[in-house]
């Protein structure tokens, strides 16, 4: 039997608790790490949200492995982690994802990123490149 990618989507956010642009906000501020996951075009065009790490799709397993090599620094199974997309889809699988990896408190940005930007939530100018 195959799956639709709503099927998916709706079995990733049975198991999360996504997080609305201000409480994300006030995560941010308490130290969860945001994993920014949109393509660079974006964040350029668009800007980024503070102190969030860009990292490309294609490599977010091996950064998000809290007990990898790759990981990203700082990065523990007890860390809140929250990902963002544009506007909350690819977000919801990535961190479903990243709770099949062990961080247990991984979730991702109701609205994505142009909700955060639409609640008047801070935002730099973009174009950081990913981490490698």
């Amino acid at each position: 039997m195959t799956a639709t990618a709503e099927d998916l989507l709706a079995e990733a956010r049975a198991v999360l608790d996504r997080v609305e642009p201000a409480a994300a906000e006030e995560l941010r501020r308490a130290g969860a790490l945001v994993v920014d996951i949109r393509p660079i075009a974006n964040r350029a065009a668009e800007g980024e949200i503070p102190d969030a790490v860009p990292v490309e799709r294609i490599v977010l397993e091996w950064r998000l492995d809290p007990h990898g090599e790759f990981r990203l620094p700082g990065l523990t199974a007890d860390r809140p982690v929250i990902i963002v997309c544009n506007e909350g889809y690819a977000s919801s699988l990535a961190a479903r994802d990243a709770q099949r990896l062990g961080l247990r408190r991984a979730t991702d940005l109701v609205g994505g990123f142009r909700g955060w930007k639409a609640a008047g939530l801070p935002v730099v100018p973009g174009g950081t490149p990913a981490v490698p």
